[in-house]
Parts: structure tokens; C-alpha cells; sequence
């Protein structure tokens, strides 16, 4: 898996890019809490929780299935979020689905359980460029813990600043016209 801060790069990206006018400030903390929260299925550990299991580590939570209940919350929050429900619906789930998506890239694990329940099939994507990082916070401060965050670095930040840019030029491209 990619380090639990760098799943919130879509959600940041995405939401920076549109702005506070299409996602508001509540709703893109909720779409980085969401891209984060597959991974507290690591809590099965300390439970006995086999990683291979359904519910175990990069199972049932990384599946486009938790992401569509999110999304339902999100829908069912959204006045809250100051967002209109299809809004709040679509930026969660975008924001959730792309924590398992971003950890099909990764080169370790078990894969991802992405079609639970109607398949308990790991998967990854055919490029796995990025470097899988170790659980635990203290592995994360070591030469290994550097290696993913540089590769961290190159394969999902990058990215992701160069599609938020592009989203915050093309709305104030739109600005502009509008003025001009």
C-alpha cells in the first residue's frame, strides 16, 4: 500500500483543483478521511484476523462495494458537508475507490479484494510501480520507508498536482471567458 498520507493526493488534487466553490471545505476533509479509511482494516491483526481473509487486511474495505457505502453516507450527510448529495456521494466514493485503485499499483501484499462480495479475488493492476510500504510508522522512518516515499513521490503526487493544476486552469480558464 502506498503510506496512509499519500492516499489523501486524489482527494487534495481533485478538490483544490474544482475548488471550494464545487467542493466545499467539509467535503474535502471527508473525501481525505475517506481515502484513508480502507486502511484501518489493519486493525485485523491485532484481532487474529488472517490478511487472506475477506476481512483482513486489503479485503472487504478496499472493495468498490465499501466505497458505494461511503458514498451512501456521504449522500445521506451532505447537508452537513455543505455539499448537494450527488456531489457529496460521488467526491467519497471517488475519494475512497481510489485508496484501492492506488494500491493495485503497489509491488507487495495479496493484492486487492476490489469486486468483494461478489468475488473474494485479490487483484492487482499489471504495473505495480509502486513501492509497498511497510506497516507501522517507525518502518516508515528508515531507508526502506525512503524508497517508498520517493517512489510515493513520483508515481502518485506528481500525478496528482499535475491533474489538480490542470483542473484549477481549466476553471480559471472558464473565469476568465466568463469575464471576458
Amino acid at each position: 500500500m502506498p503510506t496512509i498520507l499519500t492516499h489523501a493526493a486524489v482527494p487534495l488534487a481533485i478538490g483544490l483543483g474544482l475548488g471550494s466553490k464545487v467542493i466545499p471545505r467539509r467535503l474535502l476533509i471527508a473525501g481525505v478521511v475517506a481515502s484513508a479509511c480502507p486502511d484501518f482494516d489493519v486493525v485485523a491483526f491485532k484481532l487474529g484476523i488472517a490478511y487472506a481473509d475477506a476481512f483482513g487486511h486489503r479485503g472487504a474495505s478496499h472493495s468498490i462495494a465499501f466505497a458505494l457505502l461511503l458514498g451512501l453516507i456521504a449522500l445521506l450527510c451532505a447537508p452537513w458537508l455543505r455539499a448537494g448529495r450527488w456531489q457529496a456521494s460521488g467526491f467519497v466514493f471517488v475519494a475512497t475507490v481510489s485508496h484501492p485503485l492506488l494500491d493495485m499499483f503497489t509491488n507487495g501484499g495479496l493484492g486487492v479484494a476490489l469486486f468483494w462480495p461478489l468475488s473474494d479475488l485479490r487483484v492487482f493492476w499489471p504495473w505495480q510501480v509502486i513501492e509497498v510500504s511497510p506497516i507501522g510508522v517507525s518502518r516508515i522512518f528508515s531507508e526502506r520507508g525512503l524508497a517508498v516515499l520517493l517512489s510515493e513521490l513520483r508515481w502518485v503526487w506528481l500525478p496528482s498536482a499535475l491533474v489538480g493544476l490542470s483542473l484549477f486552469l481549466a476553471r480559471l480558464r472558464a473565469v476568465l471567458k466568463v469575464r471576458a
